[in-house]
């Protein structure tokens, strides 16, 4: 991920502005360490923090058009942009970058080229013949972007809200597959597909559509210049991630570069769920595993840098961010600088424990709609903040533009949990990669009951959490916390701890005010209450709160029902706490 921060009509063209827009610039050089680059037109500044991961030799930003009237400074990538250049015969391009069509495409189409985009993106381009710009946001939001304004009427764009927090009279985060057009005055949405308007789909299940559909999206992105793995939790995402990029690698371009053996990666405590997993599915897929090890203390310790880089003090992303951003300080270490992930399929095929509770399909079908459309404040930004904290690129292959569509066509009746028929959360997708005389996955891997991340590095992560907060917030600084933060009220010690924090970074009320929703209760929490109000006794928002649901063992021989369904047994209490004291961040290879 690069780091992209634009001020637009400053009025201001002196010295002392470029200065100041280079400091600003250098708060996102960890999301960019390899390369910087600023371009000044007049009151206009655009500035870019380079990852190179396609065309490290010449893919420079910003990026120009053939007389270099209009300018383009990117964050993202573009999968589809090999085909993009041959629908430009009469342009020539001065990179071999990915980002490179998109001057161009702007020349041939104006504005409304955006759609034609495949990839995960944020851009600013700049339009000097004019002196008119537009900045745009990909479909789901997996790149970071925020805008701000200035009091002398100035335009701001950043990657982080650290970018622009200071300068700024009031700042936003800007609204996954949006477009904002100077010459329009302000913001419309270029992404609106089918699903959007959350009318109930009616397509029948096709489990080899949604197959060759899912393995489309993870081979477009194996594209890339550089070494790189996959993230592997050994849950059902990550290892049909892993599984498909395994089979495809041999034909890449980067396996020529860098072998087709494929690196697999995964973070827990001593002992974790995950961890367990994780190594069955990389010895199961051959993959050079990489077993990191945390201990609570170092997480704890991580929570300041944490919240520093990810910008929320929501209690859920924090806590599944921690142990992220210690794994991509790892993977950074070893020279890789890309990693395929598996976000968005629990929002697409309702994974969470609670869609066990959707009374109709209707109502299973609208929360999925809601939870997509709100990816980009939860797992997106873990995903990408995490990860970029340390110079590292995660894709999300779940979060294609084409898959979605595939997925969301679906009528939700197959999607729904149904026990008695054997269909566990996210059976579709289980269903479509049981593949018998080619098997993707072992059995029970395949059909793994669901873990929160934050619960699969181990469960005494949330508990070390929990105690290291009451610690430092005491009940008399709980009792007047709606006088302290009227605004999303912390109602939880541990939310209180993390506000504390995020306050001390970002004192601004547009800041508080871009983190969604109450701290203690989960968006999800809420609406499994509204379909089971039993759920209200409990308010923890992790895996957790699912109790009488979560099935956290299987049978040793699970029977295979005459369809292929595979159902494990349930048990009635949440998995036991487990003792785990590993000194220190270790690696196993």
């Amino acid at each position: 991920m690069c780091g992209i921060l634009a001020v637009l009509g400053c009025s201001d063209e002196s010295q002392a502005k470029r200065v100041r827009v280079l400091e600003l610039s250098r708060r996102l050089k960890h999301r960019g360490p390899d390369w910087s680059g600023l371009y000044q037109y007049g009151d206009c500044y655009l500035a870019h923090q380079r990852l190179a991961i396609i065309d490290p030799a010449s893919g420079d930003q910003p990026l120009f058009n053939e007389d270099k009237s209009i300018v383009v400074t990117v964050n993202g990538e573009i999968y589809n942009h090999e085909q993009l250049r041959k629908s430009l015969p009469n342009h020539k391009f001065h990179t071999g970058s990915d980002c490179d069509v998109i001057a161009h495409l702007y020349e041939e189409h104006g504005e409304n080229f955006v759609d034609m985009l495949d990839g995960m993106f944020s851009f600013v381009l700049l339009d000097t013949r004019d002196n008119s710009f537009i900045v745009a946001r990909d479909a789901i939001g997996i790149t970071s972007l925020y805008i701000g304004w200035g009091l002398d009427g100035s335009v701001w764009i950043s990657s982080e809200l650290k970018g622009l927090n200071d300068d700024c009279e009031h700042f936003e985060s800007f609204p996954p597959g949006h477009l904002y057009s100077s010459k329009q005055g302000g913001l419309r949405r270029w992404y609106n597909p089918p699903w959007f308007s959350e009318a109930i789909p009616s397509t029948p299940y096709d489990p080899l559509v949604l197959r060759r559909a899912f393995e489309n999206a993870v081979i477009k992105r194996l594209m890339t210049d550089v070494p790189f793995g996959v993230l592997l939790s050994g849950g059902l995402d990550s290892s049909l991630v892993a599984s498909i990029t395994a089979r495809h690698l041999a034909g890449t371009r980067a396996a020529k570069q860098w072998g087709t053996q494929l690196h697999s990666f995964c973070v827990g405590l001593e002992g974790s769920p995950d961890l367990k997993a994780a190594k069955e599915v990389a010895d199961y897929l051959g993959t050079v595993h990489h077993e990191f090890h945390f201990t609570v203390q170092d997480g704890i310790d991580a929570i300041e840098d944490v919240i520093y880089h990810i910008e929320t003090y929501d209690v859920t992303t924090i806590r599944a961010s921690t142990p992220m951003f210690l794994m991509s300080r790892k993977i950074k270490s070893l020279g890789v600088k890309m990693v395929i992930s598996g976000e968005g399929s629990d929002e697409i095929f309702g994974g969470y424990l609670y869609f066990h509770k959707a009374p109709n399909k209707e109502e299973f079908h609208h929360e999925t709609c809601r939870k997509i459309k709100a990816l980009h404040q939860y797992d997106c930004l873990r995903a990408n903040k995490s990860s970029s904290a340390w110079g590292l690129e995660a894709r999300v292959p779940f979060l294609d533009k084409e898959f979605i569509n595939v997925a969301m066509s679906i009528d939700p009746e197959w999607k729904m949990i149904k026990r008695d028929e054997g269909r566990m959360e996210k059976w579709v997708l289980r269903k479509a990669f049981d593949d018998v005389e080619h098997p993707y996955l072992p059995k029970h891997i395949l059909y793994r009951q669901k873990e929160q991340f934050s619960d699969g590095v181990g469960y005494s992560w949330i508990d070390g959490l929990k105690a290291h907060a009451a610690l430092h917030v005491t009940d008399k600084m709980m009792f007047k916390a709606a006088n302290i933060f009227p605004h999303n009220t912390p109602t939880t010690k541990e939310a209180y701890y993390y506000r504390m924090i995020f306050e001390r970074f970002f004192p601004q009320n547009p800041a508080r005010q871009t983190v969604p929703g109450g701290a203690s209760v989960a968006c999800s929490t809420a609406k499994a209450i509204e379909w089971d109000a039993s759920w209200s006794n409990n308010l923890d928002p992790s895996g957790r709160a699912a109790l009488g649901v979560h099935l956290s063992a299987y049978d040793n021989k699970p029977p295979a029902a005459a369809n292929g369904n595979l159902m494990p047994k349930i048990i009635d209490n949440v998995p036991q706490i487990m003792e785990v004291g590993a000194p220190g961040l270790t690696i196993r290879s």
